[in-house]
């Protein structure tokens, strides 16, 4: 199991944890990615915790939503929604983040059934979110719970896969390079 580390504002708040001491545990349990993510802060507090986590982790660091703060991380992560804000049509909204988003950065996107993964196929990404493989915590806007379907979905993907959505440590697929661990590492 390769660790994708889901940062959740929110969730450290809720647990009382610092982004440093999730950063720390993340550390502890061999993250090869961070991604902060902050659905209700400014732009500027945003920025001030990817500067926070650039100084003390050196692994992979992305930012949710926030593109326009590329530059001080190593790609971003976007929802289907945020997608669609950018553009209705899911691929010209890849096409316009990544003239926005350098080649040399890192551009994934949530799906979260087999018609997602399909058309996420024909986009120039580097990883896709697959989920909710169990109910989570962090997210309240679950669209379905995928279980034991995840990974034949995640078969059909050309891209690397990250199972998302209430996935523990101790979790195994077979299609899957990474799985995204959020408040599970605060237990």
């Amino acid at each position: 199991m390769r660790l994708y580390a889901l940062c959740d504002q929110d969730m450290l708040d809720a647990k009382g944890v610092s982004v440093e001491a999730f950063v720390e545990l993340a550390k502890k349990h061999g993250a090869e990615i961070i991604q902060y993510r902050n659905k209700n802060a400014d732009i500027a507090y945003i920025k001030q915790k990817l500067i926070l986590i650039r100084k003390i982790y050196e692994g992979f660091l992305i930012v949710n939503d926030a593109y326009e703060l590329i530059e001080f991380c190593d790609g971003v992560h976007v929802g289907q929604e945020d997608l669609k804000a950018i553009n209705s049509d899911t691929k010209k909204a890849v096409e316009i983040l990544r003239s926005v988003v350098n080649e040399d950065k890192i551009i994934g996107i949530s799906t979260h059934n087999e018609r997602e993964v399909e058309t996420a196929n024909s986009m120039d990404i580097n990883y896709i979110g697959l989920g909710a493989y169990r109910n989570t915590t962090t997210k309240k806007d679950i669209s379905g719970i995928l279980g034991s379907e995840l990974d034949a979905i995640a078969s059909k993907s050309k891209h690397y896969v990250a199972a998302i959505g209430g996935v523990r440590l101790d979790d195994e697929f077979k299609y899957v390079r990474y799985n995204v661990i959020g408040s599970g590492l605060l237990k």
